[in-house]
Formats: C-alpha cells, structure tokens, sequence
C-alpha cells in the first residue's frame, strides 16, 4: 500500500491526458484534411484512435474508471452508428476484461479474510482470473465438499483508487464529454459515486445475493448461483457454467438467441424486485451469462455480480411509476402530467404543456402498445438524438423534468436494460411483461 500515492497520481495523470490525445488527434485530422484527405475517413480514424485510447485507459485503471466506463457501454447502442462503429468493438472488451492482479496479492487477500488455513476449505484455486471486474476479479476454485466455486476476490487498494479516480472523473467529466458526444458525463459520475461505497462491501453483496439465490432456486429460466461463504473482500459462490455472456450474443448470436434471451434478461429485471424486495441494478451484458439447452437449443439465463442493489421500501417498483406508464400508454395527458407532479417529477413551480409532455414520453411508452416489441439500434438511437437535439422541442422538456432521488437507480437501470435490449436488438412481449411484473401498470389495477 506504500506505493498507492503514486499509483493514483499515474491513474490522474493518465486519465487527464484523454482530452489532450483527442485534441490532438483531431488536430492532425484538420492537417490531413489540408492535404487533402477525404473528411469521413479522417474523422473514422480520429475517432478509432480515440475509441482505443479511452477504453484501454479505462479497463486498465480498474476502479471507478472501468466501472465508468461498463456503464457508458450500456449506452453504446444510443451512439450515432458513425461514431458506434469504432467504440464498439473497444467497449465490448471492456464489458468483460482488466488486467489481472498478481496471484501471490489474491493468496495475500485469501489469507487475511478467510484465515490462514484458506486452503482446508478451498483446496484448489485456479491461478489465472477467469473475470475482472471493477474492483475485483474472479478465479475459479473447489471447495472442500468437492463443488466448483467462483472466487471473487477485491483488489487489495480498491477503495482508494475507487475514490481516486471518481474525483478525477468527476473534475475531468465536462473535458471527456466531448469523446461520446450525447451523454451527460456528470450525473453519470454522481450516480457511480453514490453506489460506490455499498459495491466495496462483499458482506452486503453476499446478502443480496442469497436473497436472489433462494427467490430463484427453482426458476426454469433464470439461474443465481448460491453464496458459498463471504468475508470483507473475498465473495466465494457456485461456479456457473455457461456458454459466454450476453455481450457474447450481442456480438454473434442468431435471432433465435436475440430474442430468447433478451425476453429473459427483460423478465429477469421486472420480475426481480416484485419477488424480492430487490432491484438488480448493474443491467451491463458481462453480467448476464447464456447457459444452452443439451443439444445448443437457447436456455436459461444466469445473472452474477450483486454489488450494485437498490433495496426497495414497498418490496416492488412503485405502483404510481406503473400507473405514469400505463397512462402515457394510453394517451392521457392530463392524467400524466398529474401523476408526474405528485412523484415530484415534475416540480410546483414549473409548468408544462402536458400534450409537449405526452410527445417527450410517447415513443417511450411505444413497447408497452403492441403485444411484441422489437427494440433496436436505431429506435434507441432516435429516442436518445431527440433528447439531447436542443432544436427538438423533446429537448426543453427535458430540462424542465425533475428526476426524485428513490426514482434514480430505477431510472439508470431501466435506461441501461433498454440500452442491452437494443443492443441485443431482441423482439420480447414487453407489455405482458409489465402486466405482469410492474405494479399500478395492468389495466384492473386502482387509478
């Protein structure tokens, strides 16, 4: 730990230049246009340089620069597909991968949390990770009762550099807006900042997931594995085979895989918090692993990585969320803008057109009026463009909307799992789906 000042002082320093390499890889651009160089192919490579750059700083900083980095990979499907198409490629890689940590630090970490005698209990461990995440990395081992774990073990600096590099992010947010253009870096980083200190914590971690593991025992589609034991930055579960993870679908897979399994990742998260009291909050692909039928037919779906859960009072989403949807569904302005005034979205002070409301929410609520929705690229993609074009009148409406604090972990979640779908660009029943698993939305429910 001696050398951590000087570890986050090369993480600073690395993540400040981002900018400064894209201003000047932009301003070689412009001399290659004087040159006379085609602008489309001189904007394609300063856009692959910088795509490579970012993202490789990013997954190797680990902390909060990768986790910053997965949650923008939600949101890649939105990118406008000339800018999408040399991100892609980078953020898929991101989605899945870091460099590892040394294996003598994961032994040192194993025997500070589990004891010294670690090995009587798992007693093989497989010395390469076989996944990285943000704070951690996974390496698979046996326990002692002859069942294949997943050893999740915490980067020893994790929680300084975590906060390292938010800080930075968060001075650096409104200089790398630039690099993907459309998104609002700073609540981004605030919202990452907010969830931080609960996802270093493996004794909460371990706690949610044994909620979802006994809730989904017996599910035929979806699978959690269970929490074998837990100490302060060591999280040992059940090994989940599995066939790769959703990115991995996203990437290669048939329209029969697509669908299948983006109707269950759609239900996955639906379902989760009416069944228990929980909202998975952490939608990005690597976390969604495909596990196929015997003969390679789709199967079900296994979800990993609890740290990130938002903990809900009424054990569901809010039914007013649900009657707000069903509303705009439906068309009725009037009773939108009412319900969106008394969550406190919309504040007393503020007045609106509720018919500016009802076209700002309308091709939100586009999935929930037919019997099967196909999302997309290009449907995201518009949704987004409207939002963030200052001459669509979306745009001041935009502005105008409040988001309440116990709606915003709903909120980035539900924009993150819609980024996946699309990305999948899978057909689901999603407004059976709502009926079904989200309170206020289904036509009996009480106004």
């Amino acid at each position: 730990m001696a050398d951590l000042p000087r570890k986050a002082a090369a993480r600073t320093a690395r993540l400040a230049a981002l900018p400064l390499g894209y201003a000047g890889r932009t301003a070689v651009g412009f001399g290659k246009r004087l040159g006379g160089a085609p602008a489309e192919a001189v904007m394609s490579e300063v856009q692959q340089r910088t795509a490579e750059q970012l993202f490789r700083t990013l997954g190797e900083l680990k902390g909060g620069a990768m986790k910053f980095g997965q949650a923008l990979s939600v949101l890649e499907a939105a990118l406008p597909e000339e800018m999408a198409a040399p991100y892609r490629e980078q953020l898929t890689k991101l989605q899945d991968s870091a460099p590892p940590m040394p294996t003598q630090t994961v032994r040192d970490v194993l025997a500070e949390d589990l004891g010294d005698d670690w090995r009587d209990q798992l007693v093989w461990l497989d010395g390469a990770p076989t996944a990285a995440a943000s704070i951690g990395q996974v390496h698979r081992g046996r326990w002692y009762d002859g069942r294949d774990v997943a050893v999740k073990v915490q980067y020893p600096d994790a929680g300084a550099a975590l906060e390292s590099d938010l800080k930075t992010l968060a001075r650096a947010a409104r200089a790398i807006g630039p690099l993907i253009p459309g998104v609002d870096m700073k609540p981004l980083v605030e919202e990452i900042q907010a969830r931080a200190v609960e996802e270093l914590d493996y004794l909460l971690e371990a706690e949610a997931q044994r909620e979802f593991a006994a809730t989904f025992r017996d599910d035929p589609d979806i699978v959690v594995p269970d929490v074998v034991d837990v100490g302060r930055r060591v999280l040992v579960t059940e090994w989940l085979d599995s066939a790769g993870s959703l990115a991995t679908v996203i990437a290669d897979g048939t329209r029969e895989e697509r669908d299948h399994y983006g109707e269950l990742f759609a239900r996955f998260l639906f379902s989760g918090p009416s069944r228990t009291g929980l909202l998975h909050a952490d939608p990005h692909p690597g976390n969604y692993r495909v596990i196929p039928n015997d003969d390679g037919s789709p199967g079900r779906l296994g979800v990993l990585d609890y740290g990130a859960i938002a903990r809900l009072p009424e054990r569901g989403l809010p039914a007013p969320l649900g009657r707000i949807v069903r509303l705009c569904a439906d068309g009725d302005a009037d009773a939108v803008m009412e319900g969106l005034r008394a969550e406190g979205f919309v504040k007393d002070r503020i007045r609106i057109d509720p018919e500016q409301v009802m076209d700002y929410l309308g091709p939100f609520a586009e999935p929930t009026r037919v019997e099967r929705f196909r999302f997309s690229r290009e449907w995201m993609r518009e949704q987004f463009q409207r939002l963030n074009n200052p001459k669509d009148p979306a745009y001041t409406v935009t502005i105008k909307l409040n988001l309440p604090p116990s709606y915003l972990l709903i909120h980035r979640t539900t924009v993150g799992g819609v980024g996946v779908m699309s990305q999948l660009e899978a057909e689901a029943p999603f407004r059976a789906l709502m009926e079904e698993f989200l309170p206020g939305f289904a036509p009996s429910a009480p106004a």
